[in-house]
């Protein structure tokens, strides 16, 4: 039962780690798509991802013209 908790709270960590990327990398980068997918591949390490997410956060906007 424990086991079966841990592994819904994990992948539910890892779709919104995808999601928020997703929407920060729409307004923060050019390509929000490349900015979903490195961050489903760091959600899989919580550290890496929090720092990821961090780094989204402070960035600055992109200029759309």
């Amino acid at each position: 039962m424990f086991a079966l908790l841990l592994a819904l709270l994990f992948a539910g960590f890892v779709i919104v780690v995808t999601m928020c990327s997703y929407k920060l990398g729409k307004t923060k980068t050019e390509n929000p798509r490349l900015a979903a997918l490195i961050g489903l591949l760091v959600a899989f390490l919580p550290p890496l991802a929090l720092i990821y997410l961090a780094i989204l956060l402070f960035k600055d906007d992109v200029a759309i013209v």
